[in-house]
């Protein structure tokens, strides 16, 4: 093969071929997390969630009209999932402590308590959502952190 021919082979390879892009995107993990006032004290968190991605905890506040936390069909509902959605303890979640910050800006931010909801986006995706309730305004408000688990 000559350097033309062969200039003109990777010339021709490296070409958009106009395949759908959405093929090659990856889809990324997107849930709702705000519709409503961000409490400032969850704005104030800067703490990353360690896994393979090690991503920033993010504020979630969203508007709830029930007297107690969602069950977790409900959260789904709530943040637009329509996979499946669990919950953990805090030792489950965070058997090391690392995330007391996290915990206690939510607390504070909340009723109190904070319930963590795993939402599973696929195989290896999945988003932490530590919330609580904010009776008084009528709100699930908390922080939420994707992660990479393989």
């Amino acid at each position: 093969m000559s350097d033309d021919a062969y200039s003109s082979f990777l010339d021709q390879a490296n070409q958009d071929t106009g395949a759908s892009k959405a093929s090659t995107k990856s889809k990324s993990a997107a849930t709702k997390a705000v519709d409503t006032d961000v409490p400032a004290t969850l704005q104030k968190v800067d703490q990353y969630y360690t896994s393979e991605s090690d991503e920033p905890f993010e504020p979630v506040s969203l508007k709830w009209s029930g007297k107690n936390m969602p069950s977790e069909n409900e959260f789904g509902k709530l943040i637009e999932h329509n996979s499946e959605v669990s919950t953990l303890t805090t030792n489950d979640f965070d058997p090391q402590g690392e995330y007391k910050k996290v915990m206690e800006a939510v607390e504070q931010a909340g009723d109190g308590k904070a319930r963590i909801y795993r939402v599973e986006h696929d195989r290896t995706r999945v988003e932490y959502y530590i919330v609580g309730f904010d009776k008084e305004g009528g709100r699930v408000v908390g922080l939420k952190a994707k992660a990479v688990e393989s």
